[in-house]
């Protein structure tokens, strides 16, 4: 009986998380919808304009996108920070074609607050990097959205987050494993600093990279835990693709 039951933990204790998995989670007094994608299983991709070249900008379109394909999203959120018109304000490729080039420089705003990074969805791996690391390394790339600022830099918070920051806001962002397997994207669900919203991605989420996707427009689609996000039209959007079971 013993042994029998311990092979059964065993077995318990072995088997694999769920590819997909979203799911609220409380750090440092704050509440979070947190959803980790194994990069290895799961299909990641960027969505900016339908086959007709107009502007997605909602979930439902997405969705309404693949249902042509059989497809649909597993999960979404917004991915980067854009013009009125929805373009994308830096680095932009879709399917390896590049929209928008990569913009190295200091600028206004939260995505010019260097360090930012690029979010690259490459083969079976995702990865975010600080922009000049990735224009040095220069990675293939099916997939990637510029951003900023980076969350997490090498285990370490943006030099210019502020402990004692009065800038509050509803934020999310992407985290990456160091060897790309892990993807988690994170929403809060209240209004949080940069610093804590820097401190979620290093201490509880264990990624040693971060990328700040926007602020007070976020917005995330999430079929596991009954929340579909909606408001104005949004620029680029990440979501997980999978077959259409209806």
């Amino acid at each position: 009986m013993i042994r029998a039951l311990l092979a059964l933990l065993a077995t318990c204790v072995a088997a694999p998380l769920a590819a997909l998995d979203c799911r609220d989670l409380k750090h440092d007094g704050n509440t979070y919808t947190v959803c980790e994608v194994d990069t290895a299983t799961e299909e990641l991709r960027l969505f900016l304009n339908n086959s007709d070249g107009g502007l997605l900008g909602q979930f439902s379109a997405v969705n309404a996108e693949l249902e042509q394909d059989g497809m649909r999203l597993g999960f979404a959120m917004n991915a980067g920070m854009y013009h009125a018109n929805r373009a994308p304000v830096g680095h932009y490729l879709e399917n390896g074609v590049e929209q928008m080039r990569v913009i190295p420089n200091a600028g206004p705003g939260n995505f010019g607050l260097l360090p930012n990074g690029v979010f690259c969805i490459a083969d079976k791996s995702a990865q975010v990097y600080e922009t000049l690391a990735f224009i040095d390394s220069n990675p293939t790339c099916r997939f990637a959205t510029q951003s900023g600022p980076m969350l997490v830099i090498g285990g370490a918070l943006h030099p210019r987050f502020l402990p004692d920051s009065t800038s509050r806001y509803i934020r999310n962002g992407v985290g990456t494993s160091a060897d790309g397997k892990r993807a988690v994207f994170a929403i809060s669900k209240n209004s949080v600093t940069f610093h804590e919203f820097g401190r979620l991605f290093r201490d509880a989420l264990k990624t040693p990279n971060a990328l700040y996707f926007d602020g007070n427009i976020s917005r995330i689609y999430a079929p596991q835990i009954n929340r579909n996000d909606i408001g104005f039209a949004l620029g680029p959007i990440v979501g997980v693709v999978e077959p259409d079971k209806d």
